[in-house]
């Protein structure tokens, strides 16, 4: 899935109504399994000066590379951190867990060759899902825009929390970089 879809679903499912503190920590719960991925290949990519399809293509499905994916999205290490926000009792907390948890369900099953080791450190196992949310030999072209529209019912529950303008405007521009994203998805990248 895409990040933008992920920080709205996300911040609409974990966020609360009135507690702006609350739906930015979902959105950085949601963004932070990705993290790791936006800094190597940004390394890679401008401060290396590496070429993009060795950094796709080779670094991404490295052993190193995958060993840090390990880590931010495992199910066991989110799990943990979800089950230690709620024995605290702090929702900021739960919807930083519990945005970070619902971003690892929604790539598990959308991952074709791409995957994670969702269940570090008790297994490397990565599950090769029959399905993809980009690659159109696997289905991207109905999930992309499934993906879309539940990004777009997503922003609309957010506005009608009327959270404010800074989340308002945030949430605007997450629907127009997954919709834009989705587009090129489904016509750009047709196989």
């Amino acid at each position: 899935m895409n990040t933008p879809a992920h920080l709205l679903i996300g911040a609409a499912a974990m966020g609360k109504r009135g507690q702006p503190a609350v739906i930015w920590a979902a959105v950085a719960g949601a963004l932070t399994p990705d993290v790791s991925l936006y800094v190597l290949a940004a390394g890679a990519l401008y401060v290396l000066g590496t070429p993009p399809d060795i950094v796709f293509n080779q670094l991404y499905f490295s052993d190193a590379w995958q060993a840090i994916f390990a880590v931010d999205n495992s199910f066991i290490v989110w799990g943990a951190l979800f089950g230690i926000a709620c024995w605290r009792r702090r929702a900021w907390a739960v919807a930083f867990a519990g945005a970070g948890l619902i971003h690892l369900a929604l790539d598990f099953p959308l991952h074709h060759d791409d995957g994670r080791a969702h269940f570090w450190p008790i297994s490397s196992w990565v599950f090769e899902s029959p399905l993809s949310y980009w690659d159109h030999g696997h289905g991207a072209a109905w999930i992309a825009p499934l993906e879309g529209a539940l990004a777009a019912a997503a922003a609309v529950r957010l506005w009608l929390w009327r959270p404010g303008w800074r989340i308002g405007v945030t949430v605007a521009a997450l629907l127009v970089a997954e919709l834009s994203v989705t587009w090129i998805w489904v016509f750009v990248f047709r196989t």
